[in-house]
C-alpha cells in the first residue's frame, strides 16, 4: 500500500516598516507538534475544494485578517524531499505574499505567537530579528547537501526554524534577489507607488549592501524599463518633494 502524504501551503509574507526603513518577514510560533513552540513560516493544509492559490490567500486572511487578490501573491516552488518533515510525509507548495501595509498581528489557529522580524545581513546570509529572537537562512548552498545534513541537525527553538523553513526562506530570498532588475515584485510591499530611495532600500537589503552603495542616478537609469514616474510625494517638511514611481509591468 502506498504511503499517504499531506499537502501544505507555506507562505513567506513580506512587509515594509516605513518608520525604520526595513523589510519585514512574518513568523509564527507553532502551537502543535512536530516542532511545538518553534518559530516557522505560516502554513496551512490545502483543502479538497480549493486551489493552491486560493489556499495561499486564505492563509493570509486567517493569520492576519487581510483579504488580498492574487495580484499580491506569487508561487515560489514546491518542496517534496522525503526528509523535510518528521513522521508523515508532507509536500509544501510555497508562496510569497507582498503586503502593502504592516498590520498588527494576532496569532491564529495553530500558533501561540506571531511577529514581524526585521531583515538584515550577515555576509551572504539573511538574518531575521525580533528583539532577542534571531533566525538565519541556511548557509548551505545546494538542496542535496541541505537535506543530507537535515536529519543530523540538532534543532533549537531559539536559533532554528521548524522543518526546512530556513531552506525555503533562502530560496525565497534568492528568487527575489535574482528578479530585482527585471521583475521586482517585492516592491509591492511599498504600496502602489514608491520613491526611488524606498526602492533602493529594498534592493540594498536583498543584495546585502549599504544604501549608499547604490547610486540614485544610475539606479533610475538602469530601471527605467520597469519604473514609471507618476508624480511627487506629499511631505510635511520644506524642500523639493521626491518623485514617486510605480511598477509599469503589472
Amino acid at each position: 500500500m502506498a504511503k499517504q502524504f499531506i499537502i501544505n501551503i507555506t507562505n513567506i509574507i513580506w512587509s515594509f516598516d516605513r518608520d525604520h526603513h526595513q523589510v519585514n518577514l512574518l513568523l509564527v510560533r507553532r502551537a502543535d507538534q512536530p516542532f511545538q513552540q518553534f518559530w516557522a513560516l505560516p502554513e496551512t493544509m490545502m483543502r479538497t475544494d480549493e486551489s493552491a492559490d486560493e489556499a495561499a490567500l486564505r492563509l493570509v486572511q486567517e493569520k492576519i485578517g487581510l483579504k488580498l487578490s492574487r495580484f499580491h501573491t506569487e508561487q515560489l516552488a514546491t518542496f517534496t524531499h522525503p526528509e523535510r518533515t518528521p513522521g508523515q510525509r508532507s509536500l509544501s507548495l510555497a508562496y510569497m505574499t507582498f503586503l502593502p501595509e504592516m498590520p498588527d498581528l494576532t496569532p491564529g489557529y495553530g500558533a501561540t505567537d506571531a511577529r514581524w522580524f526585521q531583515m538584515s545581513s550577515a555576509g551572504e546570509q539573511s538574518v531575521f530579528t525580533n528583539g532577542p529572537r534571531k533566525f538565519m537562512t541556511t548557509p548551505i548552498a545546494t538542496q542535496t547537501d541541505y537535506y543530507v545534513a537535515l536529519p543530523e541537525r540538532r534543532p533549537d527553538p531559539k536559533t532554528t526554524l521548524a522543518f526546512d523553513h530556513d531552506w525555503i526562506l533562502k530560496i525565497a530570498c534568492d528568487r527575489i534577489t535574482n528578479k530585482l532588475d527585471y521583475q521586482p515584485n517585492i516592491l509591492l510591499i511599498l504600496g502602489s507607488t514608491f520613491t526611488l530611495k524606498q526602492a533602493r532600500q529594498v534592493f540594498a537589503i536583498f543584495r546585502h549592501i549599504k544604501l549608499e552603495d547604490i547610486d540614485n542616478s544610475n539606479f533610475k537609469k538602469n530601471h527605467r524599463h520597469i519604473f514609471e514616474s507618476v508624480g511627487t510625494a506629499s511631505q510635511a517638511h520644506p524642500g523639493r518633494p521626491a518623485k514617486v514611481f510605480r511598477l509599469n509591468y503589472l
